[in-house]
């Protein structure tokens, strides 16, 4: 993951989804050669020279101020995780850790830490599952082993969202939005990929998913970033059918980079039925231990 060619993709991509008109310019009678805007229009709205721009789109985007990175954020009418990107990728080429990560993550360790292990145990109504940045699921309570079943399976290697997304067939049957899924599950990665790009267990990643899935390839390529924060997802379980979850990710402070996800339904729901219906049905089931290669717990 060259930063330079990560830049300049991810500007180039940017610059050519913005319509003059939304940026409050002028068509113009003659034919536009270029998608969106073009460099010198970028320039303008950012207020430096083309040259300047020119340089930064060509990936040296070492030493830009941030009020630069911010003007140029306004013209191509950045959302806040395409800003947070582009400052990610600018931190890269100076060396510096992003978004107050460090560098080098230390080695997983063998088991949840046993006051996270407790707090999961203790969400008894909600699926809570701990994930780290390169999709791999780590830790997840009864609630959450029985509605990520399809996904866990019965032992092999450690779980992982991305290859279950792009790789099981099951996906399919499991998310009933999978093209939904599958562009957020990729513009989560690329996000990922701008906060620490030397991460090699998540280079790999993209480069199995980019030989294996053509999908995968084509959504990577198209430099979209998303901070996945909160919403709603709609599921098929295997189990009890249809579930519509809202879900929170909580940062880990104590694990830089991991995180943990909480879906809950509205109360009086039929989907928060159904999940009482799925808790009843995992009593029995291994709880909070943690996933590791191998398929030991």
């Amino acid at each position: 993951m060259d930063n330079r060619a990560e830049v300049r993709e991810f500007l180039m991509s940017r610059r050519a989804k913005v319509a003059p008109e939304a940026a409050g310019l002028p068509q113009g009678v003659s034919a536009r050669r270029v998608a969106g805007l073009r460099r010198s229009e970028v320039a303008m709205l950012a207020g430096v020279s083309v040259e300047y721009y020119a340089k930064l789109e060509r990936g040296a985007i070492a030493g830009a101020s941030a009020s630069v990175l911010d003007a140029v954020a306004i013209a191509l009418r950045l959302d806040d995780a395409e800003r947070a990107h582009l400052l990610d990728l600018a931190r890269a080429a100076d060396g510096i850790p992003s978004s107050g990560r460090a560098r080098s993550r230390p080695a997983r360790p063998s088991a949840p830490r046993m006051s996270l292990e407790w707090a999961m145990t203790a969400i008894t109504d909600a699926v809570a599952v701990v994930r780290d940045p390169r999709q791999d699921l780590l830790a997840f309570n009864a609630l959450g082993r029985a509605f990520y079943s399809p996904m866990i399976g019965d032992g092999g290697r450690t779980p992982n969202f991305a290859r279950f997304q792009f790789l099981d067939p099951a996906a399919r049957d499991f998310y009933p939005d999978w093209d939904l899924f599958a562009d957020m599950c990729v513009s989560i990665m690329r996000a990922e990929a701008g906060r620490n790009p030397h991460d090699r267990g998540l280079q790999d990643l993209v480069g199995e998913l980019s030989t294996r899935s053509e999908v995968f390839r084509t959504l990577w390529a198209a430099h979209n970033v998303r901070i996945h924060g909160a919403g709603t997802k709609r599921f098929n379980h295997p189990v009890v059918g249809e579930v519509v979850l809202s879900y929170e990710e909580l940062a880990i402070t104590a694990e830089p980079g991991n995180a943990l996800l909480v879906y809950t339904a509205e109360p009086g729901s039929p989907s928060a039925e159904r999940l009482r219906l799925l808790a009843s049905w995992s009593v029995g089931t291994v709880s909070t231990a943690p996933v590791t290669e191998g398929g030991e717990r």
